[in-house]
């Protein structure tokens, strides 16, 4: 089914000589159960699109259909009734609450969409990797343990859409490849479609498609790896060499652990 369905799409800032095209004629269509990465350099539309996409702002001309039905965009009380019952946004800035735990936050998240459930809580916590850290409060977790509490909150709203704006740009890089990993499986096991910005290229393993944006237009719309068979037994061969260097690294830390320990003994007895 089509969850996204855009023609013609177009925003405008500014007017006369101080006119900016931030995105142009874009046409674009998204089927349920997609992960999408999109690419571009700073200023080519990105961030501008997902803002259309979740209701944030107000395309100046052209036709936008969510579930082939026509998206608000004349009074804000629609827009944000759409964008509560349909969308979750993760950001580059975790954007947690100071004073809630990390099941109390996604307890929060679950009530404002519908009725909060402990035990369904608790397993989504489980899913993105946080199982025995529900009672810890932001201040209590590393930058990687906070953006998967904002993905498990995301997860708990039961969004068609979630949207992710360079939402592993402040994370180290095997920081960000554990996040993109919890991130890919919880949307497949959720059944969540899936559009993330990014100006990392290595990325796009984790999506089934891949935009390119320049300019305000989208430039290629190209499959992702993660929609070839090749492309997925990468990934996989690509995870177990991650195991395989983790199993070789530790082992030789525990040899030498052992080798110096060894060489103590020898001192203590000469």
């Amino acid at each position: 089914m089509k969850l996204i369905r855009m023609e013609k799409l177009s925003r405008y800032f500014g007017q006369g000589e101080y006119e900016v095209k931030a995105l142009e004629n874009v046409d674009l269509t998204v089927k349920e159960g997609e992960i999408i990465a999109m690419l571009g350099p700073s200023g080519s539309g990105k961030t501008t699109l997902l803002n259309c996409i979740s209701a944030l702002d107000k395309p100046t001309s052209g036709e936008y259909y969510f579930r082939e039905q026509s998206v608000p965009r004349e009074k804000s009380e629609e827009m944000t009734t759409f964008r509560r019952e349909n969308i979750g946004y993760i950001f580059q800035f975790f954007n947690l609450l100071s004073d809630l735990t990390a099941l109390e936050y996604v307890l929060l998240l679950q009530q404002i969409s519908g009725q909060p459930n402990e035990e369904e809580a608790r397993s989504i916590l489980a899913s993105v990797g946080l199982k025995g850290m529900e009672d810890r409060f932001p201040s209590e977790l590393s930058g990687g343990q906070q953006q998967r509490v904002a993905i498990a909150g995301n997860l708990a709203k039961k969004p068609h859409l979630l949207l992710g704006d360079e939402l592993t740009g402040n994370l180290d890089s095997e920081t960000t490849r554990q996040i993109m990993k919890v991130l890919s499986k919880a949307c497949k096991e959720y059944g969540i479609t899936t559009i993330f910005v990014t100006h990392d290229q290595s990325l796009c393993k984790y999506a089934t498609r891949v935009l390119k944006l320049d300019s305000g237009c989208l430039i290629s719309d190209e499959v992702g790896e993660m929609a070839t068979v090749s492309g997925a037994v990468k990934s996989a061969v690509g995870d177990a060499t991650e195991l395989v260097k983790d199993g070789i690294s530790k082992a030789e830390k525990m040899f030498s652990n052992v080798v110096n320990k060894v060489k103590e003994t020898i001192t203590e007895k000469e």
